[in-house]
């Protein structure tokens, strides 16, 4: 067990130093490099909330048929 703890720690602490240490040497501006990282997140939020949109859409439909078993059969 102590044998995982150390490796996670170890994975973590590398993962940070990296990310540092790329972040510094990155050919790119800090500022550029900022707006890009925003810009990014901002499409990621945009298309998790599109997605769940289509999904509570999808879910919605699913529960009204499962609700009104008639209404689905009025359909066809």
């Amino acid at each position: 067990m102590k044998k995982v703890i150390n490796f996670t720690l170890g994975a973590i602490l590398g993962g940070i130093v990296g990310s540092i240490t790329a972040l510094l040497l990155a050919p790119s501006s800090g500022e550029k490099l900022l707006n890009e990282l925003e810009s990014k997140a901002k499409n990621i939020q945009i298309e998790i909330k599109e997605a769940a949109a289509k999904k509570r859409m999808e879910l919605e439909k699913e529960l009204d048929e499962l609700k009104n078993p008639t209404s689905k059969k009025a359909e066809q």
